[in-house]
This record gives structure tokens, C-alpha cells and sequence, in this order.
């Protein structure tokens, strides 16, 4: 069984600008079946507002129109849309962030990849509102996209017979 997982819009920005990285590896990971990536009309929503900032298309060349149109066309079709986010969690420390846990509960993802610091916060167990949030949503794991590619990798070490790498 692949794991799911849903990827914020840092990742998205940063899988879009490099072909090479933590980001694109990580979408390479969707690529080769190995990861279920979810998505949301909110979260394309906000990619495709970031992803089309004249002033980060001015500084990445990667993230010229065509190129964005190509990279969202391709993750959207190997993307499983949800279209029925419920809010079960709300999060005062930045409210924007809500949509990316939403969307993982919704989807019955096993990850979040994000490098919000404000979410990632929520999986530093010395922190209060971390320990409250994993009684709370047990089965979401949140990383950043190194710790995400490091933990699937030792995951595929355990289970070669998986096939996945």
C-alpha cells in the first residue's frame, strides 16, 4: 500500500523552481507510485497564486507561465483530489495553515510535507500544543521533505519486498 501524503505550497513552490532537491525529490516519490499525493481546489488555489507571483517569476526562470502550466497539469493528474475538506481543525497560531491538516485528515494521509515552521511545530513533542495535536490526529506524521524522503527511504530498507526505494 503507498503512503499518502499531502505537501504544502513551499514544496509545491520549491518542486516548480528545481528539478533537483528535497521538493523534487519528493514529487518524485509521486512519480514512480510510491506516494499518494492529495490535493484540494483550496491548496491549487494557493499553488497557482504563488506559482504565478510576477516577482518569483522574475527571479526563477522555472516558474515561467508554460513551465507552471506543465508542472501543475502533471502533479494534478497524478494527484487525487478531494473535493469534501471538512474543517475538524482550526489553528490560531496561523489559520492559513489549516487547509494543509484539513486536507491530510480528510485524505487519510500518513504525512503532511511542509517547511512551516508553525506546522511543524505541531510534531515537536516538547511543545503542549504538539502533545495535544498527536493524541488528536494519531496517525499524521508531519516533516519536512528531508526527514519525509529519509523516512520512506529507511521504510523501504525494512520492507524490500515492497519495491519501493
Amino acid at each position: 500500500m503507498r503512503d499518502r501524503a499531502v505537501f504544502d505550497c513551499m514544496v509545491f513552490l520549491q518542486g516548480a523552481m528545481r528539478a533537483t532537491g528535497p521538493a523534487a525529490a519528493c514529487f518524485g516519490l509521486v512519480d514512480k507510485g510510491v506516494v499518494e499525493l492529495y490535493i484540494s481546489a483550496e491548496l491549487l488555489v494557493e499553488v497557482k497564486d504563488v506559482l504565478a507571483r510576477p516577482r518569483l517569476q522574475r527571479r526563477y526562470k522555472a516558474l515561467a507561465p508554460a513551465n507552471v502550466e506543465k508542472f501543475l497539469a502533471e502533479v494534478e493528474s497524478k494527484s487525487i483530489l478531494i473535493t469534501d475538506v471538512p474543517a475538524v481543525f482550526s489553528y490560531a497560531r496561523d489559520p492559513k495553515d489549516e487547509l494543509y491538516v484539513n486536507l491530510a485528515v480528510a485524505a487519510g494521509a500518513r504525512y503532511l510535507v511542509t517547511w512551516d515552521k508553525d506546522l511543524l511545530d505541531l510534531a515537536d513533542q516538547g511543545k503542549a500544543a504538539a502533545k495535544e495535536f498527536c493524541q488528536r490526529f494519531p496517525g499524521l506524521t508531519i516533516l519536512d521533505p528531508p526527514a519525509f524522503l529519509r523516512e520512506l527511504s529507511a521504510k523501504a530498507r525494512e520492507n524490500p519486498a515492497s519495491g519501493e526505494t
